[in-house]
C-alpha cells in the first residue's frame, strides 16, 4: 500500500462545518473519562472495552454495507486499518481504563497521555516531514503548562504499574496517528472503522479472558455509559479523529489534546460536583493559548 501525500488543505479557507469540527471533537472526546468514570465500577476494564469495541465494529460494517462504502481488499490495507486499531484504540484505551482500575488517579493518567502533542512533534519531522517553528514550539510547551495545572492536585502517582500502562497508552495513540497519517488516507472511514475497532475488540477479549473475571453488573448506569461510549465516542468522535488526521498535520490535530483535560475538569464540575480553582482556569486559558499558537501558525522549517 503506497503512503499517503501529505495534506496541503490547510493553506485553503475552511468551509464552516470543517471549522467547527476541532472544537465539536475536544468536547466529545472529554466525555469518554465520564463514560469510564460511569462504567467500570460495573465491569472490568477489557471486559468493558471489548464489548464496546465489538458492539462498534457491528454498528461500523452495517453503515458501510448499507452505505456502499469501499472495504479494504489487500492483505497489506487490512493489515495497515487492523494496526491503526490495535495502537488507538486497544492499546491508548486498553492502558488508560487499566490503569485507573488499578488506582491510578486521573490527574496523573491525564498528564502522561497530555505529553502527547510534545511526543507528537518530536517525531513529526523525521516520520512525516511535518516542521514547527519557534511560536509552534512555544505554543506546545505553553500548552503543557496549562495542562500540568488543570490536572496537577499533588496527589500520589499511584502503582507503577499503572504508570507504565498509562505511559503505553501514549505511545499507543502517538504511533497510531502516525499510522493513520501514513497509510490510511485512502480508506473509507466507515469501512476502516470496521475493520480497527474488530481488531481491538480482539485484543483486549484475549486479555479479559487471561486476567479478568469479565463479570458485569448490568446496571442503568453500566448501560448508559455504555451506550454513549459506543455511539457518541467510537462512532462520532474517533470519525472526527480520523478525519482531522486525514486532512491536517498531525502536530496541529495533536495539540487539540491539551483542551480535553480542561473540558474534563468542567464535565466534573457540572456532573460531580468537582470543585474548579482559580490555578485550573488559569491553565485552562493556558491551554487555549497553547493551541491557538500550534493550530493558527504556519509551519516552516525555521
Amino acid at each position: 500500500m503506497t503512503s499517503a501525500p501529505l495534506d496541503t488543505s490547510d493553506n485553503k479557507p475552511d468551509p464552516l462545518w470543517l471549522a467547527v469540527m476541532p472544537g465539536l471533537f475536544v468536547l466529545l472526546w472529554s466525555t469518554g473519562f465520564i463514560g469510564a468514570k460511569w462504567g467500570l465500577p460495573y465491569a472490568d476494564p477489557f471486559t468493558f472495552l471489548a464489548i464496546r469495541f465489538a458492539i462498534a465494529s457491528a454498528l461500523f460494517g452495517l453503515i458501510a454495507i448499507l452505505s456502499g462504502a469501499r472495504w479494504p481488499t489487500t492483505f497489506t490495507e487490512i493489515r495497515d486499518t487492523a494496526v491503526v486499531g490495535i495502537l488507538i484504540n486497544a492499546t491508548y484505551l486498553g492502558g488508560v481504563f487499566w490503569a485507573i482500575d488499578q488506582g491510578t488517579p486521573a490527574s496523573i493518567a491525564a498528564i502522561i497521555t497530555g505529553m502527547q502533542p510534545l511526543l507528537t512533534a518530536a517525531l513529526a519531522l523525521p516520520l512525516l516531514g511535518e516542521r514547527l517553528n519557534r511560536i509552534q514550539w512555544t505554543g506546545l510547551l505553553i500548552g503543557f503548562i496549562g495542562l500540568l495545572l488543570v490536572v496537577w492536585k499533588g496527589s500520589d502517582s499511584g502503582p507503577l504499574a499503572g504508570v507504565g500502562a498509562t505511559a503505553i497508552a501514549l505511545i499507543g495513540i502517538t504511533l497510531g496517528t502516525f499510522y493513520q497519517k501514513r497509510f490510511g488516507g485512502g480508506n473509507d472511514i466507515r469501512s476502516a472503522s470496521c475493520i480497527q475497532q474488530a481488531a481491538a475488540a480482539g485484543v483486549v477479549c484475549v486479555l479479559a479472558f487471561t486476567f479478568e473475571t469479565r463479570d458485569i453488573n448490568w446496571t442503568g448506569d453500566f448501560v448508559f455509559a455504555l451506550s454513549w461510549l459506543v455511539i457518541v465516542l467510537s462512532l462520532g468522535t474517533f470519525s472526527l479523529y480520523y478525519m482531522l488526521i486525514r486532512r491536517g498535520a498531525v502536530s496541529k490535530v495533536a495539540s487539540l489534546f491539551y483542551l480535553v483535560p480542561p473540558v474534563v475538569a468542567v464535565d466534573a464540575w457540572l456532573l460531580f460536583g468537582e470543585t474548579l480553582d482559580l490555578r485550573q482556569i488559569a491553565g485552562m486559558i493556558l491551554a487555549a493559548v497553547g493551541v491557538a499558537l500550534v493550530t493558527r501558525t504556519r509551519a516552516s522549517g525555521r
